[in-house]
């Protein structure tokens, strides 16, 4: 493991990148980030914590 920032923010970026895609050319919308980015944030780690608990299957 490696404590070098550039890692950190390349995930961000990635994994919201993927997302982004998904809303825009899948579902449509726009994605929740842009006028409410803590809720996003947010929900993405309730939606993390109910994939681990098995209420979203994966």
């Amino acid at each position: 493991m490696t404590l070098n920032p550039w890692w950190l923010l390349g995930a961000l970026v990635s994994g919201y990148a993927f997302a982004w895609v998904g809303h825009f050319f899948f579902e449509h919308n726009k994605p929740a980030t842009f006028k409410h980015p803590f809720y996003s944030f947010a929900g993405d780690w309730v939606m993390f914590k109910d994939m681990l608990t098995g209420k979203i299957s994966f």
